[in-house]
């Protein structure tokens, strides 16, 4: 993952924007709002598509050059206009110089007849950063994928299928690098059948381009001074070349109801993402309320554990980070979250050695490298290094983002209910607790962590449970001084309310979630490693570990420290049908996937849960209901539950 910087952009007399590295216009000086809609929206068709969605439907569009989001709010403008309420409206677009949030603003003001739909996307419109970044609007009505990096790079990342496209960007003459075979060929592989297309310019091998990839295209009347443009559909059939162990399932519910087992980050963000959708979802909580349990404690931190190598974890990283950015924007800052940035302090050779090269891979938005004196001053006490320093970071109360993700009349809380046994009949699944049947629907997420491998359809999924203990240290007037949150070892949070939350110890033998005096020690001498000078302004040399406050859970991770997320195959089947891996690992059989029908997961989060649950509900979503993926397709794979069972069969294990 490269660096990539903000649009460079000059203002000519009329306020407009052009974009210094291109030399070009963003839009038409004539009318940009005109221009999109003669361009992209009617020669999509859009008004008559958007009227014509049934209630539960919806219209994929897709875009190259996001640039100032004038084409998506036009399209989202139009389609408030014309669907149907219970329609949704799915836009993906790539952007290879996103706009500066101050320079959006002032491009968007040009166009106050959008002030209703720019206005939603500007209190958005924070971590947008490389990779695949998640928006939603409309309680969900509207989701906006935007992917943060050159066109040839990203489209080959994406999954989905594109009813329309609004091929856009500076002229070809201005930037001939995107205007190219590959390009045309990538909007060919992502297109639906039948999928439109329209784009400003009409030159030839464009035309010839398309035209080569297997869309139809033909020139017709252009907008302003420009006489032509192209329009047309692809001719083609839909292209997919996911194995069929990671391909899509095709089976699909008669009802849109779900049941979600578990109410912490994992499941409630799952009943969130549904909800959204339209799906009717039952909470199954085996405690009186949702956050009981691993995501309980009274601060998390958005932490962001990178690589610079660009690993699949990294992009999950990187992308969950925005995504949870924007939805702490619900819940009440100051008492539920503080974005006072993170610090990772290079307390080692090592360490430090890490992070130069993170510092060297990363845009300067998402973090900087920061000497000891500016870290000190940052963080307002006294630091044995300086660091990493993530200024669109913080803390967040889990408890709170839980709650505020399930506050939709779609969703009901079934609490103490512990779903203990799973069985499918007559296509729908089957939940009991001691008492009997609690509920059944055709789909049930299992979001317990660990606890999922109590039912036999999930009881091979390699899944390890680790302790863990936060400390809650009361805040001293001194105490009160510190700004950011320090991470090195472990963590320490600026007060919330009266005490400062330490954490967390690791324990991977230990059943017992009583709060011992012994973690609580090694908690304070991690403190001692973060910032002596903190630990002195806590008095933390004179607190008796025996006295101290806090709290103890299992975190759930997986041997390869993903999350597994998504649809859920039979393993002696999966077993028998792909046994010939075994002897050749290159093989690809024809045989379709043993899906268990309508059974998925979202686990194994580890200690990133307020990072990675959130957005991985969006994954789940999107397995299930067939849309755009908001991940890249191999980030997705790597996040898959088949994954192990796929290894198992490599390996010639049974």
């Amino acid at each position: 993952m490269n660096d990539t910087p903000h649009a460079q952009l000059d203002w000519d007399e009329q306020g407009q924007p052009l974009s210094r590295e291109f030399g070009d216009v963003y839009f038409s000086r004539a009318s940009g709002l005109e221009e999109t809609r003669h361009v992209f929206l009617a020669h999509n068709a859009l008004a008559e598509r958007f009227a014509a969605l049934p209630a539960g439907g919806r219209l994929c569009i897709g875009e190259t050059g996001f640039g100032t989001g004038l084409n998506f709010l036009c399209a989202w403008q139009l389609f408030d206009r014309c669907a149907n309420a219970e329609a949704r409206l799915h836009f993906v677009s790539v952007e290879r110089y996103p706009l500066a949030h101050e320079d959006l603003a002032r491009a968007l003001a040009l166009w106050p007849e959008l002030a209703p739909w720019a206005e939603p996307l500007l209190a958005q419109y924070v971590g947008i950063h490389p990779g695949f970044q998640r928006l939603s609007f409309a309680g969900g009505r509207v989701v906006l994928t935007l992917l943060i990096g050159d066109v040839l790079d990203c489209l080959p990342q994406l999954d989905a299928r594109i009813d329309a496209w609004f091929l856009d960007g500076f002229s070809p003459a201005k930037n001939p690098q995107m205007w190219s075979a590959g390009l045309f060929a990538q909007l060919a592989r992502l297109s639906a059948a039948g999928a439109t297309l329209a784009t400003f310019t009409c030159a030839g091998f464009v035309r010839r381009g398309l035209n080569e990839a297997g869309f139809a295209m033909a020139k017709v009347k252009g907008f302003g001074h420009k006489r032509e443009m192209l329009a047309g559909h692809y001719d083609g059939q839909p292209q997919d070349s996911a194995r069929p162990w990671f391909a899509r399932p095709r089976w699909r519910p008669q009802t849109r109801e779900a049941l979600v087992i578990g109410a912490g980050l994992a499941g409630c963000a799952s009943a969130a993402s549904l909800a959204a959708r339209g799906w009717l979802v039952t909470l199954i909580e085996r405690h009186a309320e949702v956050a009981q349990e691993g995501s309980g404690n009274p601060q998390g931190v958005l932490y962001l554990k990178l690589s610079a190598h660009g690993t699949a974890l990294s992009q999950l990283v990187v992308s969950s980070f925005g995504h949870t950015r924007r939805l702490l924007e619900r819940v009440e800052r100051g008492r539920y979250w503080e974005p006072c940035g993170v610090l990772q302090i290079a307390f080692d050779a090592a360490e430090a050695t890490r992070q130069q090269r993170l510092a060297e891979a990363f845009p300067h938005s998402l973090l900087r490298l920061l000497p000891r004196e500016e870290a000190e001053a940052l963080a307002g006490v006294g630091l044995p290094a300086g660091g990493l320093f993530f200024p669109e970071a913080g803390w967040a109360h889990p408890p709170a983002l839980c709650r505020a993700l399930v506050d939709h009349p779609n969703i009901r809380l079934l609490s103490h209910s512990e779903a203990l046994r799973l069985e499918r009949e007559s296509g729908r699944w089957r939940v009991f607790s001691e008492n009997g049947l609690l509920e059944e629907a055709e789909v049930v997420v299992l979001a317990g962590a660990a606890d999922i491998q109590r039912f036999p359809v999930a009881a091979e999924l390699p899944l390890k449970r680790i302790r863990g203990q936060i400390s809650q240290i009361p805040a001293t007037a001194p105490s009160q001084a510190l700004r950011t949150v320090l991470c090195a070892e472990g963590y320490i949070a600026p007060a919330r309310g009266e005490e400062h939350t330490l954490g967390a110890s690791f324990g991977f033998d230990d059943p017992d979630l009583t709060p011992t005096a012994a973690d609580h020690a090694g908690n304070l001498r991690m403190l001692e490693e973060i910032s002596p000078d903190l630990a002195a302004r806590l008095n933390a040399s004179a607190l008796d570990p025996h006295q101290l406050q806090g709290r103890a859970a299992f975190r759930c991770t997986s041997p390869d420290y993903l999350p597994m997320v998504g649809p859920l195959a039979d393993a002696s089947a999966f077993a028998e049908a792909y046994a010939v891996l075994a002897k050749d690992a290159r093989q690809v059989p024809d045989t379709p996937c043993p899906w268990l029908d309508g059974l998925y997961i979202n686990a194994a989060h580890g200690s990133r849960g307020v990072l990675t649950a959130p957005l991985s509900g969006e994954l789940l979503a999107a397995w299930l209901d067939d849309e755009p993926l908001p991940l890249p397709r191999a980030v997705a794979e790597a996040c898959h539950p088949n994954r192990f069972m796929l290894r198992k069969r490599v390996r010639g294990k049974s």
